[in-house]
């Protein structure tokens, strides 16, 4: 083992320093923003002692990559400084079973909030979307506990996969036969690849078409108020909406694209996968932080603190 060490050394010091600062950035500003989600929406629990659909799913999501960022840096800490560790029964087993289950809540919550404002929000004539409409709010609780599951289903064929590639390469201790691992992952877990693309994709398409149907929907009622020459004001605000979908829509797409590379590529030491990495471990942090800023009850008390910080900064 002693041998091994200066070969980490050296790993330390130049890809893998830069892939831990990077990652170590981009886990605490996570765990700062869902930390603050989660706190106000407990908060408001503990004082109206009901949450509503929106703030279930929020909490739900929240929680998901609030622990997604834990997992992250902590794994990520411990492959760079103790690469041996990921060789000891059943760490990296638990480490991609824990990391799988949270890809994924995270992934279909998000998935589920985009449906949620869909069918909230937009205006159809259709049977089927009147029901939906009407029963939305009994039906959010049954989607959340439907990810929750499927995800503990994935979690643990990820766990699997790992444990019959570990259980042939016991004797490895280094970064580079950590990558070696990794190789051979890649080459035995055809199986977790279709499941894992299909999952990808199909969060993907629920979102994609949520988003397109509510889009149409805003624009049909803007152009509805601007031929009754309603306020400015009104079509303003659904322009502003449009606007905010689509954004949603763009970072799910990039979302997408750099999950479907993650696969392709697998984990690699090069550049290209660490700016794969930096692109998803950015997305549900940005995407957490445009959720703040569209919800009102968020946004206030974020202004508020920020409010709060400024003076006790001016008064110093």
């Amino acid at each position: 083992m002693e041998a091994c060490y200066p070969q980490v050394k050296s790993n330390v010091t130049s890809y893998s320093t830069m892939t831990v600062v990077i990652i170590s950035l981009q886990a605490f500003a996570g765990l700062w923003i869902n930390a603050f989600i989660v706190s106000v929406l407990c908060v408001a629990l503990a004082k109206k002692k009901t949450f509503n659909s929106n703030e279930k799913i929020l909490l739900f999501l929240g929680c998901s990559r609030f622990g997604y960022f834990c997992v992250l840096w902590i794994g990520t800490f411990l492959l760079i400084i103790y690469p041996w560790i990921y060789y000891v029964h059943p760490i990296p087993q638990l480490d991609n079973a824990i990391q799988s289950f949270l890809i994924f809540s995270n992934l279909w919550a998000s998935s589920s909030l985009s449906v949620f404002y869909c069918i909230k929000i937009a205006n159809f004539q259709h049977s089927f979307f009147t029901f939906l409409k009407a029963k939305i709010d009994r039906i959010v609780p049954w989607l959340l506990m439907a990810s929750a599951l499927l995800s503990l289903i994935i979690s643990i064929f990820a766990y699997k996969t790992v444990d019959e590639v570990h259980c042939n390469n016991t004797n490895a201790t280094s970064l580079e036969n950590f990558w070696r691992l990794s190789a051979k992952l890649d080459r035995h877990s055809l199986p977790m690849f279709f499941i894992s693309g299909f999952g990808f994709a199909t969060a993907f398409l629920v979102v994609l078409f949520s988003a397109l149907l509510l889009l149409f929907s805003l624009w049909r009622h803007k152009r509805r108020m601007q031929a009754n020459s309603v306020r400015n004001i009104s079509v303003d605000a659904h322009i502003k909406a449009m606007k905010s979908v689509l954004s949603f829509l763009f970072l799910y797409s990039i979302n997408f694209i750099c999950l479907t590379l993650s696969l392709v590529y697998g984990i690699k030491e090069n550049h290209v996968m660490l700016l794969i990495i930096v692109f998803l471990n950015t997305f549900p942090a940005v995407h957490s932080l445009l959720l703040i800023f569209s919800n009102p009850k968020l946004e206030r008390t974020l202004l508020r603190i920020l409010l709060w910080v400024k003076c006790k900064v001016c008064g110093r």
